[in-house]
C-alpha cells in the first residue's frame, strides 16, 4: 500500500495552484486541491478579469465622447450598471467552469472547504484528513483593512467589482495599482473620484516619471488627489452616506469609501507554524528558496502566499516549474528577472525591466524619452498625453528597461519584454523597421538621449 493517500495536495485552486496541480496530475500524480471559495482564485474571480472587464466597460464612455469629432453624431447613452455586473458574472462563471473542467480532465480532485495542516504530510478539510507525499501551498493574498473607527463602512476591490449601483462619487484609499486603476474605472462612469495617498505620490516602485506623467493625467481628467495624508476615521450618515475625516483635518463627503492600501498573504489559520514552516514575521508570507521550497521538505509554496511578484502568469510559471521538477523530472526554476507587468490605468501603463533609479544606482545609463499626443487625439479633441522611456545600459547599450503610458500601453510593452529578456541592444532597436503611423513606433526611433541627463 501506497504511504499516502495522495502524491500532492494543493491548498488554493488559484492561477498558481491550478497549473501546478493539472500539471501533476497529467503527469500521472495522485493529485487533490482543496478550495474553500470559487475555483479561480484572485485573478478569475475577484482580481484581473473581472476588473478588466468592468474597465473595458468603463472606456466605452470616451470612445462615445472621442466619436463626435470623427463625424459621428452620438445619441443619448446611458450605462446599465446592474447589466454590466451581470454581464461580466456570467463571463466568471464561464471561466470557473472551465478551471473545474481542467482539473477534472487531469484527474485532479477538487474538495470544497478550507483545509489545514495537521502536519507536514496531512491536510484536514470539512472534518477530512488526507495525507500527501508533497503539499503546495497557493492561497494567495487577501485586502488588509486598518483598524480605524469606522472602517466597517468601507469596502475592498472585492466588493467594488460588484456593487448593486454606481456610486455617485467614491474616496478611494490607497496610490498602487489597484486604488489607480478604481479610480480611472470609476471616473470614466461619471464618478466624482477623489484619491487619499500617505505619499506625495502614486504608483511607489514604478519610475519616477511614469508616477508623475500619469498623476498628471489623472488630475488632468478631473480626478481628485489627497497627498501626505491618512484617513483617521469614517462616519456613516443616516442617508447611508459616508464622511472621511483625514489626519489634516480635512472631511470628505462621499457615497463609498473603498480600501485599496495592499493584500496580505492568506496564511492566517493555515497550521503552517504549527506544521514548522517559516512565516516572514512582518507580512505573514511563507518563506521559499528558489525552488518554492519552503524550510519543511515536505511543503512548497507559489503565488501570492510567497509575496515575492505578486502577479497572476508569475504565480502560474511557479506553479508550472514546481510540478516540472517534482513530477516530470524536468528541474526548473521561475526566472523572476524583467517580468513585465501592466497598470490598466486610464491612461494605462506598460513596464518592464528596470527603473531609472535603479538603472542609475547600477551605472551610467542612457535615458530615451518622449511625450506625444497620439494621432487618434487630434480629432477627437481629448488632451492626454503619451510617454515612452528607453533606458540603456551606456557600457554595454543593452536595453535594461522600457516604459510607458498611453494607450495600449500593455499590449505594445508585452512585445518589448521580449527583447528586454533577450538582452537586445539600443543598436538592435535602432534596426528594427517601424510600422507607421503607430504609437508603437516611437520605440524604434528614439535616436538621442535625454541631454539633460545623458551625461550624469
Amino acid at each position: 500500500m501506497a504511504a499516502f493517500e495522495y502524491d500532492l495536495v494543493t491548498l488554493g485552486a488559484g492561477s498558481g495552484g491550478v497549473r501546478a496541480s493539472r500539471l501533476a496530475g497529467g503527469y500521472g500524480a495522485r493529485v487533490a486541491v482543496i478550495e474553500e471559495s470559487r475555483v479561480g482564485g484572485t485573478c478569475v474571480v475577484r482580481g484581473c478579469v473581472p476588473k478588466k472587464l468592468l474597465i473595458y466597460g468603463a472606456e466605452f464612455a470616451r470612445s462615445f465622447q472621442d466619436a463626435r469629432g470623427y463625424g459621428w453624431t452620438v445619441g443619448d447613452v446611458h450605462l446599465d450598471w446592474p447589466a454590466l455586473v451581470a454581464s461580466k458574472n456570467r463571463e466568471l462563471d464561464r471561466l470557473e467552469a472551465v478551471y473545474r473542467n481542467t482539473l477534472k480532465s487531469n484527474h485532479v480532485e477538487l474538495v470544497e472547504g478550507r483545509g489545514r495542516l495537521v502536519d507536514p504530510h496531512t491536510v484536514e478539510v470539512n472534518g477530512r484528513r488526507m495525507t500527501a507525499q508533497r503539499i503546495l501551498v497557493a492561497v494567495g493574498g487577501w485586502p488588509v483593512l486598518p483598524d480605524i473607527p469606522g472602517v466597517e463602512h468601507a469596502i475592498t476591490s472585492n466588493e467594488a467589482l460588484d456593487l448593486p449601483r454606481l456610486p455617485d462619487s467614491i474616496v478611494i484609499v490607497g496610490g498602487g495599482f489597484i486604488a489607480v486603476e478604481f479610480a480611472g474605472l470609476f471616473h470614466a462612469l461619471g464618478c466624482a473620484v477623489t484619491l487619499v495617498i500617505r505619499a506625495d505620490n502614486i504608483l511607489r516602485g514604478f519610475d519616477q516619471d511614469i508616477r508623475e506623467h500619469l498623476v498628471a493625467e489623472l488630475e488632468h481628467q478631473g480626478i481628485t488627489i489627497c497627498r501626505k495624508t491618512q484617513v483617521q476615521s469614517i462616519r456613516c450618515e443616516k442617508d447611508g452616506r459616508r464622511m472621511v475625516t483625514l489626519q489634516d483635518g480635512r472631511i470628505l463627503a462621499c457615497e463609498q469609501v473603498m480600501y485599496a492600501t495592499g493584500r496580505a498573504p492568506n496564511t492566517a489559520g493555515l497550521g503552517l507554524e504549527e506544521a514548522g514552516v517559516a512565516l516572514d514575521p512582518r507580512t505573514g508570507a511563507v518563506q521559499v528558496d528558489a525552488w518554492s521550497r519552503t524550510n519543511v521538505s515536505s511543503i512548497w509554496a507559489v503565488g501570492d502566499v510567497t509575496n515575492r511578484i505578486n502577479l497572476t502568469p508569475v504565480a502560474i510559471r511557479e506553479g508550472a516549474c514546481f510540478s516540472e521538477t517534482e513530477f516530470n523530472n524536468n528541474p526548473m526554476t521561475p526566472d523572476h528577472a524583467n517580468v513585465a507587468s501592466a497598470v490598466f490605468s486610464q491612461p494605462a501603463v506598460g513596464t518592464v525591466g528596470l527603473t531609472e533609479e535603479k538603472a542609475r544606482a547600477r551605472g551610467p545609463v542612457d535615458v530615451y524619452m518622449t511625450r506625444f499626443r497620439p494621432m487618434k487625439n487630434t480629432l477627437s479633441g481629448r488632451e492626454e498625453h503619451t510617454m515612452m522611456k528607453l533606458l540603456v545600459d551606456r557600457a554595454t547599450q543593452v536595453v535594461i528597461g522600457a516604459h510607458m503610458v498611453g494607450p495600449d500601453a500593455p499590449e505594445i510593452i508585452q512585445g518589448l519584454a521580449i527583447a528586454v529578456k533577450a538582452g537586445l541592444t539600443k543598436k538592435d532597436f535602432d534596426a528594427t523597421v517601424g510600422i507607421h503611423p503607430t504609437a508603437a513606433e516611437e520605440f524604434v526611433t528614439l535616436r538621442t538621449p535625454r541631454p539633460d541627463l545623458a551625461s550624469v
